[in-house]
Parts: C-alpha cells; structure tokens; sequence
C-alpha cells in the first residue's frame, strides 16, 4: 500500500513539474470517455493529463480538495498547485486551451456560471440515459497510457 501512494504522489509530482492539468472524468460515462478522446486529439501542446474519478487517485484528489461528488460528478479540471474547476467552468477552462477552440470558450466564459450550469447540470443528469455508460472505466491503449495518471 504504501508503494501504491509513493508511486502516486511521484506521478503527481511530477505532473506539478511540468505545470500539467489534470483532468478527472467518469471513467463509465460514454459521453465523458468521447469527452476525453476529443481533448486528445485537440491537445497539441500535450498539457492535459487524464484520472477517472473512480480510480484511486480521482478519490484522493477530491478529498483532498474536499469536492463533493454528490454535486460534481462528471468533469473536474486542476491545475496543480494553482486552482480546480467543475461543471461548466471546467468544460471551458479545458476548451480554452485546445486549438480553435480558445475564443470561443473565452467568449461563452463572460456568460454568468449559474445560467452555464442549468445547461450543463441538464446534460450531466442525463448523460447515461443518452449516452449510456460503460460497466468499468476506460482502459488506455498503449499509445495514450502515458497520459493516463493511473
């Protein structure tokens, strides 16, 4: 166990290092993994990487910044060391840094959090229903594995 948490925080730091974002996803939701495959391919500055909330690290990162996931539970984006973002905030902090789409997530971002969540809060609730959802989360192919913190 205690190897587990050592190589976990090594990981993280070294995400720290590099100033790269984590992204926490829902490993089981369709719609979050097509989410995930489409930042992949957008980030070509390779600044993202990626944990599933359900995994032992997505835990220990919520707590740690004591996240209720009762409220949040499909996207979370930190930026080590500096801040967190959910729901919409998160969605739009991630798009501003891919290519193209940086204008217009530094656009719909002037638009008032609360308004942004009733939009997102929707999709979110609906997302199994819709998208559905997987019975384990993602497994990275071999070329994305790096990306993937655990």
């Amino acid at each position: 166990m205690a190897v587990s948490l050592l190589l976990y925080s090594k990981m993280e730091q070294q995400t720290m290092e590099k100033a790269e974002k984590i992204i926490l996803f829902d490993g089981v939701c369709n719609l979050c993994n097509s989410s995930i495959q489409f930042v992949i391919q957008r980030d070509k500055k390779d600044q993202f990487r990626y944990a599933a909330l359900q995994s032992t690290l997505g835990q220990r990162l919520l707590s740690e910044r004591k996240i209720d996931t009762g409220k949040v539970d499909s996207i979370i984006l930190i930026e080590p060391g500096l801040a967190y973002y959910t729901k919409s905030d998160a969605a739009l902090q991630i798009g501003k840094h891919l290519r193209g789409y940086g204008p217009l997530s530094s656009l719909l971002l002037w638009i008032p959090a609360p308004i942004r969540n009733i939009v997102y809060d929707f999709i979110a609730r609906n997302r199994y229903q819709w998208y559905g959802k997987k019975e384990h989360c993602m497994v990275p192919t071999p070329e994305l594995k790096s990306k993937f913190l655990d």
